[in-house]
């Protein structure tokens, strides 16, 4: 029997369906919303230093590389599929453009977060 790759591509697309359904209306709402408004947060809450000093902690770092790749592959799965649902059937080169376009994204967010610095 042929091995399939598709539990992968279905694991990740649940792990970033949870987090954009968990993060992604908090991270709306204090970033776009509480924050600029300085609603129950300090009005440096969001500032560069404090985003800066987040981004260069590795905690900070994987966090956001998992949050950034996991809302990528769940994109690219939602994609693909609306893609063959409108009659567009790509298949293996299909595939490779949205699977490959979110791995080549995360490796891109990966390496400027890289770039950052500790």
């Amino acid at each position: 029997m042929k091995r399939s790759h598709e539990p992968i591509l279905w694991a990740l697309f649940g792990a970033g369906g949870v987090v954009s359904a968990l993060l992604g209306p908090v991270l709306i709402l204090v970033t776009g919303i509480l924050g600029p408004l300085a609603i129950g947060l300090p009005p440096d809450a969001l500032g560069y230093p404090r985003a800066l000093a987040f981004a260069q902690s590795l905690p900070g770092k994987v966090l956001l590389l998992a949050v950034i790749s996991l809302f990528l592959f769940h994109a690219a799965h939602r994609i693909f599929h609306a893609l063959h649902d409108v009659g567009v059937h790509g298949g293996p080169a299909g595939m490779v453009i949205t699977y490959g376009g979110a791995l080549a994204a995360s490796f891109i967010a990966a390496g400027l977060l890289l770039t950052i610095g500790i």
